[in-house]
């Protein structure tokens, strides 16, 4: 029992750890953005299935010393990919289609480990009931799921803060090494088990075979719960910040309720869980509606979200133990429950984005909850209630009343929206306030909560920079005073509206560079501010630093970043590299302009950590909301070489940088968001 439990712990460790680790070291490949920990959720769970697949063929057609043989022959294959460290040639192209460039990429580096580590739970469960004839291997599942949790919970507080992810790459190999040697010599003691061909169970009677109902009950269970696990991680991630905590926490507490349900009898009881079902749908679908047109706050979102999470979770997966069928029918029902979380992530990861316009899957999976239980239900005989007249009215009422709320909230958000748009990188939006001839009619660009720039649409104002682009700005106090010399060369990493492009004259020129193609479409088909612009201009499509990596220097006055107002931040914009590449673009004198606007994330302190290792020198302009002129509230980090220094403007209008909190030297192996939370 030992060596079973030693080997399940271990896999099922290393089994969730790669996760975040392997998630953390792509994310800035590709932006930063928050649909990176889904698409590599989707494939985790595919990879789990085609597991529990291989499981289910092995243990049913193959006997024990062929299991024992193949399985030890691929583990030993599978050391010769290690470590699980991606090549830089993985890193995506301009065009290139990042969810399938994540999947290749992914299947090339962690594949084949991550496969093996999925066949453990199943295989040697299975193994354990052959050997051990009439022991219950349920337990083992529940193990198998604390191992996981575990994995999970350490890694944003153990592991991320205090390793690189170089190290954290080679330990994870490492780790996996021992596996292989563990779970070999487990495969070598089940073989001495009887020969007896594919698992047979010496019971007096045959179990019932699973009807065709309840295989769908298997599957529609856990795909539900899979659904709501990725859309509130997607609406975290997206609204709070792109971090691995924000990852962890939700797969933890879906884990979390896995092992109550399946530990023993389970902790799951239908009162009071299912009273707490109809407050948690309904309290997340009203914070869904808030979050729409305003900002829940972030200590009361995250809880919310998470509490709703693990009710949610533990009334599906809850009810999915009570169907858990004679252990015969193990590998069929392990199979299921798999096949069910990978049909959740299809839904979310891949099927979402390319067939809604915005987040829809949100406050869809709410009413797919509530419909779900409302049928398993149903199916019980022993529950006679919910078949009487007034269990009927009572379940039908609370799903048309969270059905009809859900569709008002998507009727009003596409009834004012001018356009509304989705890829890979979030949902977009256009939107029109005022009367259209008014003076203070405005024109809104956000991507999901965020604001990413507004234009007045009156011709006698819309040229004027709005938002956090004011003249009285970090950006543009930087612009005008290099203008005062003449023509000037501007670098902007992160298009939104082009607002920047107000402050082109003729001579100038003004290079962007954007990661998202639908925000240079929009930029140019619903906004005027490039078309207006006077200065030569140039759009450099694809992730800004690999476009600066891959170009000459471009010698600017003066380079904007202003890619972290939005929350799922681009973490290898704000590295020690990075900084040091920006200033092979900049001229000797040139300015760099770092927008830290942000609601969540106080990066204040790793520009500080930056510009001292650097060798830079830095100030600090802070403004505020101007409704006159529609600009916002904004802090802009100026920096400069100590040779040119700031002169003017530059010195007057601003503030020495000096934050009271320090954090470790972020680099392109060491970043930590979690310790910026404000």
């Amino acid at each position: 029992m030992i060596l079973y439990a030693l080997t399940i712990v271990v896999s099922a460790f290393l089994l969730f750890q790669v996760q975040p680790v392997i998630a953390k070291i792509i994310l800035p490949w590709f932006g930063g953005s928050a649909a990176v920990w889904t698409t590599c959720i989707l494939f985790f769970q595919v990879v789990l299935l085609l597991g529990y697949l291989y499981a289910h063929a092995v243990i049913r057609y193959l006997k024990p010393r062929m299991q024992m043989l193949l399985h030890c022959a691929l583990l030993v294959a599978s050391v010769l990919v290690l470590p699980v460290y991606p090549d830089a040639s993985w890193k995506p192209g301009p065009g290139d289609e990042p969810t399938l460039r994540i999947l290749f990429l992914l299947a090339a580096t962690v594949g084949m480990p991550y496969f093996l580590l999925s066949t453990t739970g199943p295989l040697l469960q299975a193994w354990y009931a052959r050997r051990f004839k009439g022991s219950i291997p349920y337990r083992l599942y529940a193990l198998s799921n604390a191992g996981s949790m575990f994995a999970l919970i350490s890694y944003p507080a153990l592991f991320e803060p205090s390793f690189t992810t170089h190290q954290q790459a080679w330990g994870w190999s490492a780790g996996y090494c021992v596996f292989v040697l563990v779970c070999g010599l487990t495969a070598y003691v089940s073989n001495r088990g009887p020969e007896s061909g594919p698992v047979e169970y010496v019971i007096e009677q045959a179990p019932a075979a699973p009807t065709a109902k309840l295989y769908v009950m298997w599957t529609l269970l856990p795909a539900v719960a899979s659904v709501m696990l990725l859309a509130i991680t997607n609406h975290l991630s997206q609204n709070v910040a792109a971090i691995p905590f924000l990852w962890v926490l939700p797969l933890s507490i879906y884990l979390l309720t896995f092992i109550l349900c399946f530990e023993g009898d389970g902790w799951y009881r239908r009162n009071p869980y299912l009273q707490l079902l109809a407050v948690a749908l309904g309290s997340m679908a009203y914070a869904v509606s808030v979050d729409m047109t305003s900002n829940v706050p972030i200590k009361v979102m995250i809880p919310l979200f998470a509490m709703g999470l693990f009710t949610c979770c533990m009334v599906c997966h809850g009810e999915l133990a009570r169907l858990k069928p004679d252990p015969k029918y193990l590998t069929h029902f392990f199979l299921m429950i798999s096949a069910g979380g990978a049909l959740g992530g299809l839904l979310v990861g891949l099927a979402a984005p390319h067939l809604f316009n915005a987040l829809y899957e949100m406050p869809l999976s709410l009413v797919a909850c509530a419909i779900l239980v409302s049928y398993v239900l149903r199916q019980d005989p022993s529950l006679k209630w919910v078949r009487h007249w007034a269990g009927v009215v009572t379940f039908a009422a609370i799903t048309l009343a969270l059905t009809g709320y859900v569709g008002w909230q998507i009727k009003q958000m596409v009834s004012g929206s001018r356009v509304m748009v989705r890829n890979f990188y979030g949902g977009l939006r256009v939107r029109d306030t005022g009367e259209p001839n008014a003076l203070d009619a405005t024109r809104t660009l956000t991507h999901g909560t965020i604001n990413h720039g507004e234009q007045f649409l009156n011709i006698a104002r819309r040229n004027l920079p709005t938002t956090y682009y004011g003249p009285n700005t970090g950006i543009g106090i930087a612009i005008r005073e290099k203008q005062r010399a003449g023509a000037i060369r501007i670098g902007v990493i992160g298009l939104g509206t082009g607002t920047t492009a107000a402050y082109g004259r003729l001579g100038d020129y003004i290079r962007y560079y954007e990661i998202n193609p639908l925000v240079l479409q929009l930029a140019r088909k619903e906004f005027f501010f490039l078309a207006d612009c006077k200065a030569k201009l140039d759009v450099a499509m694809g992730d800004a630093r690999l476009s600066l990596e891959n170009e000459p220097p471009e010698n600017f006055d003066v380079l904007a970043v202003d890619a972290f107002s939005s929350d799922s931040i681009p973490v290898h914009l704000l590295t020690k590299q990075a900084m040091e590449l920006y200033f092979r673009h900049l001229r000797p004198d040139g300015i760099l302009a770092v927008h830290i606007s942000n609601r969540y994330l106080n990066l204040q302190p790793v520009l500080e950590g930056e510009v001292q290792a650097t060798q830079k020198i830095a100030r600090i302009v802070d403004t505020e909301d101007d409704d006159t002129q529609d600009v916002f509230g904004a802090t802009w980090v100026l920096i400069t070489s100590p040779a040119s220094g700031f002169t003017g403007e530059e010195l007057s209008a601003s503030a020495p940088l000096d934050s009271k909190r320090s954090v470790r030297l972020w680099t392109d192996d060491y970043s930590n968001l979690f310790k910026i939370l404000k």
